[in-house]
């Protein structure tokens, strides 16, 4: 799933946006609910959602998620964490209205490869992957992964973290190659 900024518009200005955004994610997807300053639960997500895989770029954002049940608990997720960060973002910038330019888009993935393609999609949004720090990417091929990320599920399919940064890495050097060639055969290109 992803969303996007309004008219294609910067939603994470610096550093401290994406931090925000991500500590989102711990609020409703931690290992145990968290609470506010007065010491109200928030909604917890984790024992129906899992973020399997994420990118936060400046204009918009990627999800993987797996929704364990039928209920709306993916919508209303996506809505608490949306409607927080707007309201955050919107106060600290002195600005009103909307911030994302529709209501999120999704689909339904249904076979493995699919799930891997997206999952290498998400994790080479950004131009450097590998040091972006608004991603999961470095939470797959390091120890250590934050609690509310799910990598389990997507690693359990690849021998081990350097098999899964090798199946990132592969397709990267490919796709940039056929970039490569697509532009050498356009030069070459004759006129009739």
């Amino acid at each position: 799933m992803y969303n996007r900024g309004v008219n294609r518009g910067i939603i994470f200005k610096n550093s401290s946006d994406y931090v925000y955004f991500e500590s989102l994610f711990a609020r409703h997807l931690g290992t145990r609910p968290a609470k506010d300053a007065k010491g109200r639960e928030y909604i917890w997500f984790r024992p129906r959602v899992e973020l399997l895989a994420y990118c936060l770029m400046p204009t918009h954002f990627h999800l993987l998620v797996y929704q364990k049940d039928d209920e709306q608990s993916l919508s209303k997720l996506l809505q608490s964490i949306c409607t927080a960060y707007t309201m955050y973002f919107n106060k600290k910038y002195r600005r009103r209205g909307p911030l994302y330019e529709n209501n999120f888009r999704s689909s339904h993935i249904l076979a493995d490869s699919y799930l891997l393609h997206i999952s290498r999609y998400i994790h080479l949004n950004p131009k450097g992957y590998a040091d972006w720090q608004h991603s999961s990417y470095g939470d797959y091929i390091r120890d250590t992964s934050r609690d509310w990320l799910a990598t389990k599920p997507m690693l359990e399919l690849f021998a081990d973290k350097a098999d899964y940064a090798e199946f990132i890495k592969d397709y990267k050097a490919l796709h940039d190659g056929m970039e490569d060639l697509k532009y050498e055969l356009a030069d070459r290109g004759q006129t009739y």
